[in-house]
């Protein structure tokens, strides 16, 4: 039987992989002025949210945890007032989960309880993945929110909750 810890790292690695398909969903579904559209000058467009996460990911995850250099410039992630299009979003979001995924799957579960210091914070190689699952999924949900606002699509995440026989998703 798998340890916790080992549940606790492949459920993370699935849940940054299902959410970022959703990400990636949303951005193949909108246009690219409804991909930069903003309400008011303070709210994030879908592409700087998309930009914000790849760069989290990547310094929490890769660097953080995984050891990699951190390059992050986190105000150019909410600077960004298009010029970015969906591929290339998709393109980034994809390649840094990726190497999150990876850096998770291999990590050895003795390393969980560790100290790193990310972004100023002191946490544990645990708390790291926690707080970028948890970070990652709050944001997902800005951008179905924006998605079904910017399309009135229902984008089917859960349609197999309504038949008692289908049930393709593991974790909702």
């Amino acid at each position: 039987m798998d340890s916790c810890d080992r549940l606790f790292l492949d459920y993370s690695a699935r849940k940054l992989r299902q959410l970022s398909r959703r990400i990636e969903d949303c951005l193949g579904r909108l246009t690219h002025e409804q991909i930069w559209a903003r309400g008011a000058e303070n709210e994030n467009a879908v592409g700087n949210l998309v930009l914000h996460l790849s760069g989290n990911v990547r310094q929490w995850i890769v660097a953080g945890v995984g050891g990699q250099p951190d390059i992050r410039q986190r105000d150019t992630e909410f600077a960004a007032r298009g010029g970015v299009a969906a591929s290339s979003l998709r393109e980034r979001l994809g390649g840094v989960i990726e190497e999150a995924v990876r850096t998770i799957e291999t990590l050895a579960p003795e390393r969980l309880c560790g100290p790193l210091v990310v972004q100023g914070y002191d946490v544990t190689v645990l708390e790291a993945i926690y707080a970028v699952v948890e970070h990652f999924s709050g944001h997902t949900g800005q951008i179905i929110y924006a998605t079904k606002l910017l399309t009135g699509e229902d984008l089917g995440y859960y349609k197999y909750l309504k038949s008692s026989t289908a049930h393709t998703e593991q974790t909702p």
